[in-house]
């Protein structure tokens, strides 16, 4: 078994989340039932896909969980996208998020293709 806490991809998932977490804080009350909690549970499966795929014996079964946390990390720039143009938060934020969660997805997608 792996230890998913050694992966810098995991961590930076982590420190996303954290980020996330704070920046939809300031979406509308009415929304946090809707866009807060999918964006929120978006973000977080990004790092719970590499831990539960980090325990899996074969690198094929681990391979699918990192493509499963990337299409979490796609999920959330549409909804930072979404966001942004619902006025939700600034084309600054929503930027920066943006370019973040990029990074993330070549890091993970450098990872599966690193795995047989």
């Amino acid at each position: 078994m792996r230890d998913f806490t050694k992966y810098e991809v995991w961590n930076k998932a982590i420190d996303f989340a954290v980020n996330i977490y704070q920046v939809s804080g300031v979406f509308p009350d009415e929304e946090r039932f809707g866009l807060t909690s999918q964006i929120r549970r978006a973000v977080v499966s990004i790092s719970l896909n590499i831990a539960e795929g980090a325990s899996r014996s074969y690198e094929e079964d681990f391979k699918r969980f990192i493509e499963i946390a990337i299409g979490s990390g796609n999920e959330v720039k549409n909804l930072l996208i979404l966001a942004e143009k619902l006025e939700f938060i600034s084309e600054k934020q929503a930027g920066e998020s943006i370019l973040t969660i990029d990074g993330l997805s070549r890091q993970l997608n450098a990872l599966r293709n690193k795995l047989k």
